[in-house]
């Protein structure tokens, strides 16, 4: 079965055959396509940060303390076993 070939202007040049300029005008649009893109980003509000941060600070302690008094008993079970 034979390869499928591309055809048009929208196909990229083989790896290495593209000239500097054309390199740089694909940078150029990268970029221009990017700022786009941010600017139908929903950014939060400040509330909504704080809250955000909030919620994942104590989500963090919690977890945090569980796991370490978790860490503690089975210390001491291990070590009331070994004795």
């Amino acid at each position: 079965m034979a390869a499928k070939v591309e055809t048009g202007k929208n196909r990229p040049p083989p790896p290495g055959d593209e000239s500097f300029g054309a390199k740089l005008t694909r940078l150029k649009q990268f970029i221009a396509e990017v700022r786009q893109e941010f600017g139908k980003v929903v950014w939060p509000g400040k509330k909504q940060t704080i809250m955000s941060t909030a919620v994942v600070v104590v989500l963090v302690s919690l977890i945090a303390a569980y796991l370490g008094i978790v860490d503690l008993v089975l210390g001491k079970l291990v070590g009331f076993i070994l004795r």
